[in-house]
């Protein structure tokens, strides 16, 4: 009895078995050895078989890591509620108390519970609406004032709760975006204040950029309540930074292209856009949503003509086409020399040999110097070429010593024009390269300027 105390449950099992056995087999001796045989004609093999030590009314108790815990955010929402109520409106407390609380209460888990209290006050229901059946606090963003210096500091406590407890960024992103969706469930200025407190948390680095894509849902739009919210949360954002950090972010993220989007689809154009941003006050994103269009419409420009030229579609229609575009577009003469020159010169796959590489470049763009005619008609277009030639040939080590001879070949095509290139020559050309290809360039604009003298002074003597 006391060994069998401290024995383990299976150990126990197995003596009780051993003991049941040795007795069963201990009878039969006894029977065998006073001439009986085993009882009721069963053989021992049967009875060993049928009458098998089992254990009942045992429980076997499960270990509590294997029990999966019930989710139950009431405590929790109980334990938070209870702490912002006594801090009250001291935002510095309230960062103090959650810091505190994330020792004692699991943010892991009721992140979103958590979350749904700073911004509401207690749990949200989907759509927005606060949960009826628990505590709520007075003391959240929702009923904070209106102000840009009060939603910074609201900020500030998020940032100091997300960088003490890293775990939260994902779940504080993931709740930016629901809250976001449930625009149409809070009032005007829970609006307001949301999207000061986005912008903000945007300028701060807390959340990405991504999280516009809620702003994009049909409904939001339908009713003019993502293009409003955007005006607030762009103001903040800027306010903290500038456009450019703004636009590197919304880069980043592919969310550039994107802000058409934030109108229903009779109201996305450039112009609408532009109006609404910058009656608002916020010209500045609607010149860059404007340029942002514009590089779009190159994009594509530039890709519709490559595969015309890959077509092998006439020369003819090709600049039917792209005059028509610029048109359409708003491109100007200098813009569109660059779109040409980058499309011929990606419309074939150049030699790794620098010394065949010459040959092929001059062969390809006597073939195509009529498109390149077509947009320099300017003499600022002229430049513009010249300046992408010495660009392409810097940055393509290969043609390198291909400079001269491209652009003599472009002047005996008529494309280029000897004061555009006397003007690159002296004053208008870039760093790149600059020692080189000036260098390579001397002996041709020597001879150039003297056939320039030559005829002033035959111009003079049939005066």
């Amino acid at each position: 009895g006391l060994l069998s105390e401290t024995l383990s449950l299976s150990q126990r099992v197995a003596c009780l078995a051993a003991k049941a056995h040795w007795q069963r087999g201990r009878g039969l001796v006894e029977s065998l050895s006073s001439g009986e045989g085993p009882k009721d004609g069963v053989s021992f093999m049967n009875n060993q078989k049928q009458q098998k030590p089992t254990l009942t009314g045992q429980r076997f108790k499960t270990r509590k890591r294997d029990e999966k815990e019930r989710f139950d955010p009431t405590q929790f929402q109980e334990s938070i509620v209870q702490g912002l109520n006594q801090t009250g409106t001291d935002l510095e407390a309230v960062a103090k108390f959650l810091d505190a609380s994330g020792a004692k209460l699991d943010y892991r888990r009721y992140a979103e519970t958590l979350f749904d209290i700073l911004v509401a006050g207690g749990m949200l229901a989907p759509g927005g609406t606060l949960s009826d059946d628990m505590t709520r606090t007075e003391y959240c963003l929702f009923t904070a004032q209106e102000d840009l210096e009060t939603m910074q500091a609201y900020a500030q406590v998020f940032n100091k709760l997300i960088r003490r407890y890293k775990y939260l960024e994902k779940g504080f992103e993931e709740e930016i975006k629901k809250l976001l969706l449930f625009l149409k469930g809070f009032t005007e200025s829970e609006r307001n204040k949301l999207a000061m407190l986005t912008g903000i948390l945007l300028a701060n680095g807390n959340i990405s950029a991504s999280i516009l894509n809620s702003l994009f849902n049909e409904n939001l739009v339908k009713e003019g309540v993502s293009a409003a919210f955007a005006v607030k949360l762009f103001k903040s954002w800027i306010n903290e930074k500038d456009i450019n950090s703004v636009a590197a972010s919304l880069r980043k993220v592919g969310m550039d292209n994107r802000l058409m989007e934030l109108f229903p689809a009779n109201k996305r154009s450039c112009e609408h856009f532009s109006k609404y941003f910058t009656d608002a006050g916020l010209k500045e994103l609607s010149d860059f949503a404007r340029n942002q269009q514009s590089i779009g419409a190159r994009k594509e420009l530039q890709k519709e003509l490559q595969e015309q030229m890959s077509r092998g579609d006439p020369f003819k229609d090709i600049i039917a086409y792209v005059k028509e575009e610029m048109k359409k577009t708003n491109i100007s003469e200098q813009t569109m020399i660059g779109i040409v020159w980058t499309s011929v010169m990606s419309s074939v796959e150049w030699n790794k040999k620098e010394e065949l590489v010459t040959e092929q470049a001059i062969k390809h763009l006597k073939q195509y110097s009529p498109l390149l005619k077509a947009f320099t008609s300017q003499g600022l277009s002229e430049l513009t070429l010249l300046l992408k030639i010495q660009e392409y040939c810097y940055d393509n080590i290969h043609f390198m010593k291909a400079f001269q001879k491209i652009v003599v070949l472009l002047y005996k095509a008529d494309v280029l024009s000897e004061e555009a290139i006397l003007k690159w020559y002296t004053e208008a050309h870039i760093a790149k390269g600059k020692s080189v290809f000036l260098e390579q360039m001397k002996k041709f604009v020597e001879w150039l300027k003297n056939a320039e003298e030559e005829s002033e002074s035959e111009e003079e003597e049939g005066d």
